[in-house]
């Protein structure tokens, strides 16, 4: 009744032997995971405004945006801003300076706004935000405590729906996932703030989801075929599940796409870790999470292999 989809990833007969590049697999996502760690010490992460602190303020310019006037009027006025950079259209300026909690927000932006009309007469300004030093502290720590509790709650739930080992390889999975996007963060240079913690809980609930389908497919097959070894079903699952799989991850990507390049300053940097994000989530829940639930219930899930051969027979 209905008719063939018009495209398809791969055949429906695909028989790919996924499970053959597991150690492979493992062992890449291992060390990009410790290189990721070993940034997030060194350099470390580029904290926002949410996480460090300081003052934020837009201004537009009647023209196009001339930043080495702008730096320079500013260091006329003994304003010492950590960054001067365009923020949408070349007329927009974002300019960020440290403040602590004895800073006051009020002069400090009148400063600004004087500096910024004698650099580019005409020069209005849209905006300006202000986070102390003790509420930044907050919500860093508020952040990583969501992180924390959403990895549990995963835990549970997977724990719940299907076995120990499908949780924890999940867990473990989801883990290096989290490592591989703050790796990425530190290379891009992309500022932490509480819409990339969104952006990080966003993808730890994609990939869940993807892994989910995979192990649903898993629990059938494991019902299904009483005497087939989990590494041949564990093949089985990926191949039947692949083209759901790459097609929503497909669907996600292009329609995140759009923001990564036009979404401007406010969007972008949420856009791109996006889509790291189901870069990574896709490809591990075939190369990491299966070889882990592969690692851990490869005796324990075919306990009953040799009676349900007996019973065939």
């Amino acid at each position: 009744m209905f008719g063939r989809p018009l495209l398809r990833f791969v055949r429906n007969d695909t028989h790919i032997n996924f499970m053959r590049g597991r150690f492979v697999g493992l062992a890449t996502s291992a060390v990009l995971s410790l290189a990721s760690l070993i940034l997030f010490f060194h350099p470390g992460l580029t904290l926002g405004l949410d996480f460090r602190g300081g003052i934020v303020v837009e201004a537009k310019t009647s023209g196009p945006a001339d930043f080495g006037k702008i730096r320079s009027a500013l260091a006329t006025h003994n304003l010492k801003a950590e960054g001067v950079q365009a923020f949408g259209g070349p007329d927009d300026v974002l300019i960020r300076l440290d403040a602590d909690e004895t800073t006051n927000t009020n002069a400090v932006v009148d400063e600004v706004r004087h500096a910024v009309a004698e650099a580019q007469p005409g020069a209005t300004i849209v905006r300006a935000d202000a986070v102390g030093a003790s509420v930044s502290a907050e919500l860093l720590r508020n952040g990583l405590l969501a992180l924390g509790i959403s990895l549990l709650m995963i835990l549970a739930y997977i724990w719940f729906r299907f076995e120990w080992e499908f949780a924890l390889s999940a867990v473990i999975t989801l883990v290096l996932d989290l490592t591989k996007t703050v790796g990425f963060l530190v290379l891009t240079h992309i500022e932490f703030d509480l819409v990339m913690v969104a952006a990080i809980l966003t993808i730890l609930g994609y990939s869940t989801n993807d892994k989910v389908v995979v192990y649903d497919r898993v629990r059938e097959n494991l019902r299904r075929y009483r005497t087939m070894p989990l590494r041949e079903l564990l093949d089985l699952s990926i191949n039947e599940t692949l083209n759901r799989t790459l097609g929503t991850s497909c669907t996600v990507f292009l329609a995140a796409l759009p923001l990564a390049i036009f979404g401007g300053a406010s969007l972008s940097g949420f856009a791109w870790v996006m889509l790291f994000g189901i870069v990574v989530g896709t490809s591990s829940s075939i190369f990491i999470a299966a070889p882990l639930l592969l690692l851990m219930g490869e005796k324990r899930l075919r306990k009953d292999t040799r009676p349900a051969v007996q019973q065939e027979v």
